[in-house]
């Protein structure tokens, strides 16, 4: 049977959404429960702990000052005004520390359990945004569940759904605050305005180029305006007036660093934006570079080789047909607010990421810092999948078009099967998913472990080895930190056990490999335990020669 009328026999009726949507997001939701357990503790993670403990404490000691001074580990944590990182979005991480507070009772193995949970939480908002917006846009519920299921079938993004509480976060309520857009420009109301008001300021409250909404709904409104009469316009204006109310109002609610100073902080906060400071370097085709001193195609490589081909390719011809919509819209002008969401996807996909390189912004560990406008690249490949269907249809115009893409849907199938069945495989350590590089080339070009999440596999194979007494074991700087981290993972006695130690009294050397990609000399010990990614070596434990 030709793949056009089976997938025709296989189509979904409209009346199925009804057990449909439910039974996919709610399988997402037991996947989470089932796995949030098996990875380890990033690099950032304590970090961004200690940020909500700060803002806490500072809220805290405006609310009750005398409770906190009575707080026995209140000395421990730093005063918000001097801190190095007193300019961090921290929406998510004073509710966890108040949970965490409650709830775990000073167990750090409870506290990053809960934790990866909520972020993985956080994470299922932003595929329900994409679905929600994929409906919306596509005209109908199967092609956004299918941009739904892309994001979820989607190796790097879905391991670091679980432990990347900035980046995961920010492209979750910054999805969500795309979604309540379109739901506002579609359908304007007080309500909605309002909704989608409090939906950017948390993105702005998560990180500070959530103000990305604000520009994005302004010219939103300015493209809906072109074609309506003046009363509605005004109607629309005020409406937007209320909106930009509701999210500034929201952002400094939400960021008690901005209570001080609203407008000076902010402005602090928005200069630091892209130019961070991080003393290390990237591995990048081979070379170390300054994350401040980057090649102009640094994001769009790391793009390309971390995200299914078929993904890619599809986005792009996606991609094409908007242009082609835009182009062909009569009258165009007014035609353009016809055509303002084909705008929209395309602006979020193209726009940030323009910027970034006009602006020559810092970035460090891959691309991470540009995961939000991941979203857009999937409801684009959804948009390429829906023009290759109808083409593949019995109604397509020309002999060769309808075998044509009936080949490229069904390789594009294949392919996607293929990317679940990897990640599968590759578990706990889909971030290090590469599209199409051979291991060999990934670990001489590219960085590996970078969020030392395989530390956490290691400790654990030492504690069964050797069951009893000390395990003394040397990293090389700054490596303490990944050790540090996942130490916490380790039950209280076993964790007890870890000791740091210079390389001249340990009996262990760990190694994720970033910053120092190449073989270690046998002088370093003998290697007695490896991690492997699809034949990627991510971690080496090796055992120091005895002392003379």
């Amino acid at each position: 049977m030709p793949l056009p009328d089976l997938l025709a026999r296989l189509r979904l009726p409209h009346t199925a959404r009804r057990w449909v949507v439910p039974l996919f997001f709610g399988g997402l939701f037991v996947l989470g429960a089932l796995l949030h357990r098996d990875y380890g503790v990033s690099w950032d993670e304590p970090t961004d702990h200690l940020n909500g403990l700060v803002n806490v404490k500072y809220v805290a000691g405006l609310v009750m000052p005398e409770r906190v001074r009575q707080e026995p580990s209140s000395h421990l944590i730093p005063e918000l005004e001097g801190y190095r990182d007193n300019d961090h979005g921290v929406i998510f991480e004073v509710p966890l520390s108040v949970l965490s507070y409650l709830l775990v009772h000073h167990d750090s193995r409870a506290y990053f359990f809960l934790r990866h949970f909520l972020i993985f939480g956080v994470f299922q908002l932003g595929v329900w945004a994409v679905y929600r917006i994929g409906r919306t846009w596509l005209g109908d519920w199967r092609w956004g569940l299918l941009a739904a299921g892309l994001l979820v079938l989607s190796p790097r993004l879905f391991a670091e759904s679980f432990t990347n509480g900035k980046d995961i976060l920010f492209l979750g309520l910054f999805a969500f605050g795309m979604s309540t857009l379109v739901s506002f420009t579609t359908a304007p109301s007080a309500g909605r305005a309002a909704g989608h008001g409090l939906a950017t300021a948390l993105a702005t409250d998560a990180r500070i180029l959530g103000v990305l909404l604000v520009a994005f709904t302004v010219v939103m409104v300015g493209l809906d305006l072109l074609d309506r009469p003046a009363v509605e316009r005004g109607r629309r204006l005020r409406l937007l007036g209320l909106y930009v109310a509701v999210a500034a109002a929201g952002t400094v609610v939400g960021w008690p660093y901005l209570w001080a100073d609203p407008v000076g902080h902010f402005v602090a906060a928005f200069r630091s934006m892209g130019h961070y400071r991080w003393p290390f370097t990237n591995l990048y085709l081979g070379q170390y570079y300054s994350p401040y001193t980057l090649p102009w195609h640094y994001a769009p490589v790391w793009i390309l080789i971390t995200t299914p081909l078929p993904y890619v390719l599809a986005a792009l011809l996606g991609l094409g047909f908007s242009a082609r919509s835009v182009l062909r819209a009569r009258p165009w002008l007014a035609g353009l607010g016809l055509h303002r969401l084909d705008l929209l996807i395309a602006g979020w996909l193209l726009g940030p990421l323009l910027l970034v390189i006009a602006l020559n912004s810092s970035l460090y560990d891959t691309w991470r810092h540009l995961y939000f406008v991941y979203p857009a690249l999937v409801l684009l490949a959804a948009r390429g999948v829906q023009g290759l269907a109808k083409a593949a249809s019995p109604a397509a115009p020309g002999p060769w078009l309808r075998p044509a893409a009936t080949l490229l849907l069904l390789g594009a199938l294949l392919e996607t099967g293929r990317t679940a069945g990897r990640m599968v495989q590759l578990h706990p350590f889909q971030h290090l998913y590469y599209s199409f590089l051979p291991a060999e080339q990934a670990e001489r070009l590219f960085d590996r472990d970078y969020w030392g999440l395989s530390v956490r596999q290691g400790l654990e194979w030492l504690t069964r080895q050797q069951p009893t007494g000390p395990l003394r074991i040397h990293v090389r700087w700054p490596m303490h930190n990944p050790l540090y981290n996942n130490s916490l993972m380790l039950p209280p006695e076993q964790r007890q056990r870890i000791r740091y130690v210079p390389a001249d009294s340990a009996d262990y050397f760990l190694t994720t490999y970033r910053w120092h990609p190449q073989p270690f000399a046998d002088s370093v010990g003998t290697e007695i335990y490896t991690v492997r990614a699809e034949g990627i070596r991510i971690l080496s434990i090796f055992r120091k020669p005895p002392t003379p």
